[in-house]
Formats: C-alpha cells, sequence, structure tokens
C-alpha cells in the first residue's frame, strides 16, 4: 500500500484530491452501517481516509479494526490516528506494531487530551508530551515506513475556553518541530474564516515549509446548532458574513441550513484554491460518519468535481490495460454469459472491483471480440446520494443528520460528534472555576442547579448549555435536582407543534413536531428502592432504562426495545424519527457516562474529599432514563417523579 506522501507526489500538476474523516461508531450495527456508507462514498474517490483514535485510547481497539476492514476490504489508503499524552506507551508500541502487521503506511500523529490532575500522568508521560515527541518517536522505531501527518491550527490553538490565547506566529514554531522531525503532510483544525487559514497559509510558507502539503480540514454545515457547537469546540471563529445567511427564521429549518452549509464550504474551498494560485490542492472532509452534505458539495463544486471526472478516467485506463483475471460466469435467468474482471486503480476497492457485466450496465469494452457495458461509480451516483433519489439515495440519507447519542443507535453518525470518546471538554483551570471543590452532595446538586440557573454554562457531561425547550420543564428539573436526583437530558411533551416553533420546531417548514417528555437522572441506589421504583413501576404510561458503573441494565420494555421519542410529519416525506431512547444506545452511554465521573475526579489528588465523593458515585447510583408515552399529557412525568 503507497504511503499517503507517495500518492500526493504521483498526482499531475493541478490536479486536486479529497480525504475524509471517519469514527468507530459505538455500536456493531454501527459498525457495519458504516462500511456500506464507506463503500458509496469510495465514489467520491478519496485520495485516502482516516480513522480517529479515541481518548486515551478509549476506542483503540475500534480503530485498530475498523482501519484494517478499511485497508484491507475496503482498499482505502488509511491513515490511523494516534494519540499519544495520557496513553500508556504499550498502548503506543502495540498499536504501531498491529498497523504494520496490517499494511497500514500512514499515521496522523496528534497530542490528544492532555492527563487531568499531577497523579494522573502515566509513568511514561516524560516520552510522549506533545505530538512531536510521538513524531521522532515513529521516526526512530520505523524510519521511513510511516508517513506521518500532524495537526495545525488556522487561528492558533488554544487549550481552554480563552481564545484571546490563541495566536499562529505562537504556534508556528512548534508546528516546525513537528515537520523538522518527520512530518509528512498536514491536516488542518476545522475553520470558517478564509482569511485567517490564508494568513496562516502564507505564514507557513514563508517561515516553515514552501512544499509540504497542507490539507485544510472542513467540516459540513448539517445543522445550524451542530454548526456553532463544532466550531465552539475548536475554538474557531465564524466570520459575520456566514452568520448572516442564517437568520433567525430559518435556523431550524434543517434542509435549508444544509443546503446553505454547502455553498458556504464549496466557496471556501473554491477561494482557498484560487487564492493560493493552486498550492493548496488537498481538501479534507470531516464527515461525522454522515455522506450526503459531502456528496452536494462535491457536486456542486467544478473543483473537486474533477476528482470523479479523474477517477473515470483512471477506469477507462485500467480497461484498457487489462491485467487481471477474468472470471466466466453463467447469468441466472437466461443463462448468457458474464464477465467478472477486476481492474486496478487509484480509488477502487475490493468490495466494488470485480464488476458485473451486461449489457445494461453503464461502459463499454471489448472482451473475447464482444462488445460488454461496464458498471463503475459514476457521477450518477454522487447526485443520488446527494439527492437522496433511489434505493442509492434511501441508503445514503436514512440518518441524515448528525443524531448524537439519541440518535438511532444503528446510525453510523450514532455517538458524539467528534468520536474521541470521554472526556472534559474544557480545560482543568475553567472546570475548577465552574465545579469548584465538592465535598459532599449538596455541593453536587448545586452544581447542576448553577447549570440549569444558566449560572453556570457548562457540566462535566455537556458543554452546550441549555436549549430553549428547556425553560418550559426548568422549574420541575430545579426540584429534582435539590432532591438529589441529577438531571443530564430531558425534554417536554409537545402534541403537534408546528416545525417553525421557536422552541420545539425543526426540520422543513409545513410539518409538524411531536415529543414525548422523558428525563435521564443519576439517582443513589437506595433513592430508586425508596423514592423512584414504586412509582414507575406501577404506571403504565411509563418505562425504563437503569444501569450502573458495573453493567448492570434493567428495563420495563423486552430486549432489543427501542422508542421514538421525538418525531416530525413533513409535506412530501416519511415521519422522521429524530430522537430514539434504546437499549443498545442506553448502554453505550451508561458506560460513558459513568466513566466521566471519573474523569471530573482526576481533577483533584487521591484521597481528597473532593475524589472520593466523585469516585463514590461512580460506584453506587444509578442511571436511570423514564419515557411518558402520554405525549398529550404535557405535566403527567414530572407530577409522576415529584410526588
Amino acid at each position: 500500500m503507497a504511503t499517503i506522501k507517495e500518492k500526493i507526489k504521483q498526482l499531475k500538476d493541478g490536479q486536486v484530491f479529497l480525504s475524509l474523516e471517519f469514527f468507530p461508531p459505538k455500536t456493531e450495527s454501527g459498525i457495519r452501517n458504516l462500511l456500506a456508507r464507506m463503500e458509496r462514498m469510495s465514489a467520491l474517490n478519496p485520495l485516502f481516509v482516516t480513522i480517529t483514535w479515541g481518548a486515551g485510547g478509549s476506542t483503540n481497539e475500534k480503530t485498530l479494526s475498523l482501519v484494517q476492514t478499511c485497508q484491507k476490504e475496503l482498499d482505502f489508503t488509511t491513515c490511523m490516528h494516534l494519540t499519544c499524552t495520557n496513553t500508556e506507551k504499550s498502548i503506543i508500541d502495540e498499536a504501531l506494531a498491529k498497523a504494520k502487521e496490517y499494511g497500514i503506511r500512514n499515521i496522523l500523529a496528534l497530542r490528544g487530551d492532555p492527563p487531568r490532575g499531577e497523579e494522573y500522568f502515566v509513568s511514561n508521560a516524560g516520552d510522549f508530551q506533545h505530538a512531536v515527541d510521538l513524531v521522532k518517536y515513529i521516526r526512530e522505531q520505523y524510519g521511513d515506513y510511516f508517513s506521518i501527518g500532524v495537526a495545525a491550527y488556522p487561528e492558533g490553538h488554544c487549550e481552554g475556553a480563552d481564545s484571546s490565547e490563541q495566536s499562529v506566529e505562537k504556534d508556528l514554531p512548534y508546528l516546525k518541530e513537528k515537520v523538522d522531525a518527520g512530518a509528512d503532510f498536514i491536516i488542518t483544525q476545522l475553520f470558517y474564516d478564509v482569511e485567517k487559514f490564508l494568513t496562516f497559509e502564507s505564514l507557513f510558507r514563508e517561515k516553515v515549509s514552501k512544499d509540504i502539503p497542507i490539507l485544510p480540514g472542513l467540516m459540513p454545515i448539517n445543522t445550524y446548532q451542530l454548526f456553532h457547537r463544532a466550531a465552539k469546540l475548536s475554538h474557531a471563529s465564524i466570520p459575520q458574513h456566514i452568520l448572516d445567511k442564517f437568520p433567525e427564521s430559518i435556523q431550524n429549518d434543517d434542509d435549508k441550513v444544509k443546503s446553505i452549509g454547502v455553498e458556504i464550504i464549496r466557496d471556501i474551498i473554491h477561494e482557498i484554491y484560487s487564492r493560493t494560485n493552486g498550492r493548496v490542492e488537498g481538501f479534507h472532509f470531516y464527515t461525522l460518519n454522515l455522506e450526503k452534505s459531502i456528496a452536494q458539495i462535491v457536486e456542486k463544486s467544478t473543483l473537486l468535481s474533477r476528482v470523479i471526472e479523474d477517477n473515470a478516467e483512471d477506469e477507462d485506463n485500467a480497461i484498457a490495460e487489462g491485467d487481471e483475471d477474468v472470471i466466466m460466469g453463467e447469468h441466472e435467468t437466461s443463462g448468457s454469459q458474464l464477465i467478472a474482471k477486476t481492474f486496478k486503480s487509484r480509488r477502487s476497492s475490493s468490495l466494488n472491483n470485480k464488476f458485473l457485466v451486461d449489457r445494461k450496465s453503464s461502459q463499454d469494452f471489448i472482451e473475447d471480440g464482444n462488445s460488454f457495458r461496464l458498471q463503475i461509480p459514476s457521477k450518477k451516483e454522487i447526485v443520488a446520494i446527494s439527492s437522496g433519489e433511489g434505493s442509492l439515495g434511501r441508503d445514503a440519507t436514512w440518518d441524515d443528520f448528525p443524531n448524537g447519542r439519541f440518535g438511532d443507535s444503528r446510525s453510523p453518525a450514532y455517538g458524539e460528534i467528534d468520536g474521541y470518546g470521554p472526556s472534559l471538554k474544557i480545560a482543568t483551570k475553567k472546570a475548577y472555576e465552574l465545579w469548584g471543590y465538592p465535598v459532599d452532595i449538596k455541593d453536587i446538586s448545586k452544581v447542576f442547579v448553577n447549570y440549569l440557573e444558566s449560572t453556570i454554562d457548562a457540566l462535566p457531561w455537556s458543554e452546550l448549555g441549555l436549549s430553549p425547550e428547556t425553560a418550559i420543564i426548568q422549574e420541575e428539573l430545579l426540584q429534582l435536582n435539590e432532591r438529589g436526583f441529577f438531571s443530564l437530558a430531558s425534554q417536554p411533551a409537545t402534541d403537534g407543534s408546528r416545525s417553525d416553533d421557536k422552541i420545539f420546531g425543526w426540520g422543513p417548514r409545513g410539518g409538524y413536531v411531536y415529543q414525548k417528555s422523558f428525563v435521564e437522572l443519576f439517582v443513589s441506589k437506595e433513592d430508586w428502592e425508596t423514592k423512584l421504583k414504586s412509582k414507575v413501576l406501577n404506571n403504565s404510561d411509563v418505562s425504563y432504562y437503569l444501569g450502573d458503573s458495573k453493567g448492570l441494565f434493567e428495563s420495563s420494555l423486552n430486549p432489543k426495545s427501542s422508542n421514538a421519542v421525538t418525531w416530525g410529519v413533513f409535506p412530501d416525506r416519511e415521519i422522521l424519527q429524530t430522537t430514539i431512547i434504546e437499549e443498545e444506545s442506553f448502554k453505550a452511554w451508561r458506560d460513558e457516562a459513568f466513566s466521566i465521573w471519573l474523569e471530573w475526579a482526576k481533577l483533584y489528588k487521591k484521597h481528597t474529599a473532593s475524589y472520593k465523593l466523585l469516585e463514590n458515585i461512580h460506584d453506587s447510583y444509578y442511571l436511570l432514563t423514564v419515557v411518558h408515552h402520554e405525549f398529550r399529557a404535557e405535566s403527567a412525568l414530572w407530577d409522576l417523579l415529584l410526588s
């Protein structure tokens, strides 16, 4: 398998390319559906794909498995992310050894999340404090076997919430260290401000390297809320002229937002290519494991659509060469001969590169004097994916929007948008300011109450702030948290709100939205047994899921059950179910939610009151999700729990 460095060098002058990032889904069904999605996206002709690595190696086994499948089964040139801080040296060594065993030639060397608290630096912390240490280590151990990529920040790196510390000039010496240590290519953090990227690129060319490839990192705009969250997490500024494209009247119209977002990313790509005189010829997409927006960007971009045309030309050349085996077989119905022929190209995957050929396919070639037509990925496939047309379009767009952990667990996009696993999303200094030094349950309760009252803007489980609809049930949530039932997620019921409603609205205009009320709580095992269990079990309109940090799971529902708690009815489309509470997703989130108690505990020294308190909650509490199925009774769930 060629390295990324080699593949870029092999490109013709002026030949543009794209690459795609994926993260390992949390569920087995999500992984299966992601593989199908990646196979469809091979029609986009990516030069390579990257697979993320979990914080502290939390998803390393899934990453290694997915990397191997991409390389071996899908025949993608694959780049494995590898984070080094807060990761045991033995894990680094094992990952690199397995990567070589699997034939992986490309590593994206990243620092990763810094360890929390002075007692939690792993024993080898001195070896890997920064990404440059990992780059040096890979070069020392493996020479030039791996092509190594590194990250860059067009607006400057920012450790905490204070973006005033960001500085490109301050970062450049560190980026130069990584390049000098042996980095072969650079992928930037996501951004939306072209001017800031161009300033960064110009300074880099002047002070670091004139020829090392820089790939701008681009995240499609799928929903307005996610757009803002991604920018906030990445400390990426959003120019006013882009914000002006999303007036309040369309912010809940997901189709409109997506359409505008496609135009924005397309224009960013064209402007970067034009104003760098083609120096920047590759573009890296943070896919969020979704495909429709990226297919639309490629389809609408006169620049990136060349990638599909290049692929077609490569396939034509491969057909002319005819250098692979010919397999003969009988047609099941007519008995006529079919020819399956394997062709080598820069893109073709091992699942798609044995083409069954008949007269209904799309491209002619000659074999033994007979004319046949060869079916290969074409621009029509891209159009089908981007528009959602036909069976291909339905397969591509059934989970059209990033759906987070309350989406369908079968979706490749299920889970956190970054796919990096459980971690505190804010800097240590900021965490102390927000959550202090709790020593008893009342202190924990106060943290949750402060969040509901917007006195603080983040919990260890969420840095998003409150949604507008939380105000409708704020008083009820405050009462629950004051009683020691710590709420992580909730929603009020609604019976047919308009899709353009400022509180409940989402989706295309002209539709109606329905919601069941639900709440997700951490409750002590004692409180569950004495205060809540009988209420929940004795109400036929209620169902629940219950779990603890040791793997316990209970439910009032049948095994493998699921419940849509938010759905929308819109003109000219099937009913959309955007929020789903189900067993598989609950179990996946249960493990992550409890692990965050321990991440919080790591802010404090062991044996302190704060550490012991948080560890005790991790060990002695349940995670409880309760759904009230009578969505027309808006107060029913809250009356039940607070009675």
